[in-house]
């Protein structure tokens, strides 16, 4: 993998040219900083939306089939319940991909944020953060969202898989 820094700074600006102080340049990276942290949040939350819908859709699924299986169970064939049960794995298939897409999406935000404050006078948000919640390693300091998230999807295809199972027993 590249340094980071290769691809942030652009050589051909500096402080000079913005002022002999650098006071505009400095002001520059600051704002450049400040809407950086502001996409990740937004990232963040445009995550949190997928997870209450694919965990909305999957909680509603489960409690519709808990309900209307049990009467239907003796007209039901494996024809008419595999074609369900791949469209619900796919759909949580999908949903872990979308965990794992907004894991490294952040990562890489993140990273470029911890370069920009190179250039601040604090690096408090990325690396003295990250350091202080042992950069995710112990569980017991600090449990990274991505950690559980990436179960829940798992967990509904087990569900969705052992219901199915269980129908044709």
């Amino acid at each position: 993998m590249t340094d980071l820094r290769e691809h942030l700074w652009n050589e051909s600006v500096g402080p000079s040219d913005y002022t002999e102080t650098g006071e505009r340049y400095r002001d520059a990276v600051l704002e450049q900083y400040k809407l950086c942290v502001e996409m990740a949040d937004r990232v963040s939350a445009r995550r949190t939306n997928a997870n209450t819908f694919f965990l909305t859709f999957n909680s509603l699924i489960v409690t519709f089939l808990s309900t209307a299986l049990p009467g239907a169970r003796r007209d039901l064939s494996v024809w008419t319940l595999l074609p369900a049960l791949i469209i619900l794995v796919s759909a949580c298939a999908a949903w872990w991909m979308l965990v794992r897409s907004y894991r490294q999406l952040n990562r890489g935000k993140f990273a470029v944020i911890g370069a920009l404050e190179e250039r601040l006078p604090a690096r408090a948000f990325y690396p003295a953060e990250w350091k202080e919640l042992g950069e995710g390693q112990d569980w017991r300091v600090y449990l990274p969202l991505t950690h559980v998230e990436r179960w829940i999807p798992l967990i509904f295809i087990a569900a969705y898989t052992l219901g199915f199972v269980a129908l044709l027993l």
